[in-house]
């Protein structure tokens, strides 16, 4: 929340322009403002007055902030605009390249680099002049051994979601869409025929003999053959798991669209207040229009979290259509509900009984005292066969390695020992 220390008016009293100019901002920062809420903010603020700083916050906070997700990046972006110059200073450093001897002394917070990239587009951002006496960029060459540093791909690999500029959502996005989510086929009953199978085949057998009056000079053979599990994701797009769920479906639609991966058909839900099926937006082999169109569809985006009566709703009118034959279900969601605990542990229960795999990701586990207090989590946890981080790329990379392991519980048993609880609960 920014903090509300005075500051001096300006003397030319330009406050229109100057709120423009901040909208603007807020545009390039992911806001979807349009000149309509420039106008009304205007009207608002010569409505409400411009005495108090409290209140001039707040007059554009209810103009500009229509989602939960968008707060701190306004609270961020008002403070560098409006409050504190020094401010703007010193996230300006922290977006110019400089080596330090350990990293950072304060790591930018969520939405803070966001903020300043789009207050400082198109600003200059020169590299601060050598002191006297040193040599210049012309004179002395320097050579610096970058072999144990970490590249820019591998530090966005463990970089959160939510701490992500514009620029690395975008550059995100394009490394999702070269990860895969391979998967072993499943032995089935069914046989094929097979010169070297381990089973004698008495049926066709015959029928060579038969062919040759009766004779038998060779038996046929078989073996089992094997076949693709589906996969099903049900995804969270409540207003705490907006970022993490568009980068997520970012994902899901590179499995789905994968070719040679392993996966028979490849189902997709989100659930916020209601349950929606986006499986044939997924289809789109452009991204953006399958994303828009799934968006479209899904009216409940960035809205509160009713993760039980959305269960009851999939377990009801969708588990026997999608997981039969043995599907895998990715939950991704933060496990914050504040529905009937009951419920949802009892819908949890049989949606796990109906799969072979049940993993969930949780962004939460990102950080490393996490434990399960919220009762939705708590009622969630002894349900799922592995519980795995999904707040970055190497999450999700980790993913595909641990799908395929049967033994995979992720954080699963250390959480259920902080329950006191039997890890088999539920399994």
């Amino acid at each position: 929340m920014a903090t509300y220390a005075d500051l001096p008016l300006p003397d030319d009293g330009q406050i229109s322009r100057n709120i423009a100019h901040f909208a603007r901002a807020l545009r390039k920062a992911g806001l979807p403002i349009g000149p309509g809420r420039v106008i009304d903010a205007i009207r608002a603020v010569e409505a409400a007055g411009f005495t108090r700083r409290e209140d001039f916050y707040w007059t554009l906070h209810a103009c500009f902030v229509s989602r939960p997700e968008h707060r701190a990046v306004f609270a961020q972006i008002f403070r560098l605009y409006w409050r504190d110059p020094r401010y703007l200073e010193h996230m300006m450093s922290l977006m110019l390249p400089a080596l330090r001897g350990v990293q950072q002394e304060r790591q930018a917070q969520a939405a803070e680099r966001r903020a300043a990239e789009a207050l400082l587009d198109g600003a200059p951002r020169d590299l601060p002049e050598p002191p006297e006496g040193e040599a210049g960029p012309d004179e002395t060459r320097i050579d610096i051994d970058a072999s144990h540093t970490s590249s820019r791909d591998e530090r966005l690999r463990t970089l959160d979601f939510e701490q992500m500029t514009t620029d690395e959502v975008a550059e995100a996005k394009r490394m999702l869409a070269r990860l895969s989510l391979p998967v072993r086929p499943l032995p089935s009953r069914r046989l094929r025929a097979d010169a070297t199978g381990p089973r004698p085949d008495g049926r066709a057998t015959l029928r060579a003999a038969l062919r040759r009056g009766g004779e038998i000079t060779e038996l046929a053979r078989r073996r089992p053959t094997t076949r693709w599990p589906n996969l099903v994701v049900l995804c969270d797009i409540s207003g705490s798991m907006s970022q993490y769920s568009r980068l997520a479906l970012h994902f899901v639609h590179a499995v789905a669209n994968r070719k040679g991966q392993g996966w028979a058909r490849v189902h997709a839900f989100t659930f916020g207040t209601r349950l929606t099926n986006i499986t044939r937006h997924l289809r789109h082999r452009d991204v953006d229009a399958a994303l828009a169109a799934a968006g479209a569809e899904a009216q409940d985006w960035s809205g509160g979290t009713r993760i039980g009566a959305c269960l009851h709703a999939f377990n009801r009118d969708w588990s026997r259509r999608v997981l039969g034959q043995g599907a895998v279900v990715l939950m991704i969601t933060d496990g914050l509900d504040r529905d009937d605990a009951g419920q949802l542990s009892r819908e949890m229960e049989r949606l796990h009984l109906s799969t072979r795999r049940l993993i969930w990701l949780n962004p939460l586990l990102r950080w490393d005292g996490f434990a399960p207090r919220a009762q939705g989590i708590r009622a969630m946890l002894p349900h799922v066969d592995s519980f795995r981080a999904s707040h970055s790329i190497a999450s999700l990379q980790a993913l595909g390695d641990a799908i395929g392991d049967a033994g995979d519980t992720g954080e699963k048993a250390r959480l259920m020992r902080q329950l006191g609880m039997d890890q088999t609960v539920g399994c």
